[in-house]
């Protein structure tokens, strides 16, 4: 997608790694579960030492451990065996709002990781993802072309759809 000066990016938006509850791939499974239930959050991103981004324990993850541990008498495990590695569950700080959007229409995910690099700079929840986008709806410069596109892209999903 061609880059517009008037888009709204994903740096724009992201909720930046300090403010995130991040986990460690060597953490203990069972603790990371019990942090995501304390913070009252669906996932969080799994990161190195250097922040370099690994991938995500969520409640799906979450709920494949405790199966395999119930199952399998198991005393626990680690999050790095039971975490979400696929890349294509991350977009760049440079993505654009539109191209997020369309990116939680076509998929189940809730966060997206924001990566520098391979880096984890934030993440975007869907709930982030609509604040931008209404909040563009009250800035009339960029009511334009962002908003037609929008609608063409709901309109192609839901042709698509029908199908």
């Amino acid at each position: 997608m061609a880059e517009r000066t008037d888009s709204v990016l994903a740096r724009d938006i992201m909720v930046p790694t300090k403010k995130l509850v991040t986990l460690r791939a060597e953490m203990d499974a069972l603790k990371a579960v019990r942090m995501l239930l304390k913070h009252q959050i669906s996932g969080a991103p799994v990161v190195d030492d250097d922040n370099g981004y690994l991938g995500v324990f969520s409640e799906k993850t979450s709920m494949q451990f405790l199966l395999r541990l119930s199952y399998e008498s198991l005393p626990s495990g680690s999050v790095g065996a039971f975490m979400n590695t696929d890349l294509d569950r991350t977009i760049s700080e440079e993505e654009d709002l539109i191209s997020i959007l369309d990116l939680f229409l076509r998929t189940p995910y809730r966060r997206l990781p924001v990566l520098c690099g391979d880096k984890l700079v934030g993440q975007i929840s869907r709930r982030d993802a609509l604040c931008a986008a209404t909040k563009s709806l009250d800035c009339p410069q960029s009511v334009g072309k962002q908003l037609l596109y929008l609608s063409a892209l709901v309109k192609n999903n839901d042709a698509a759809l029908r199908f």
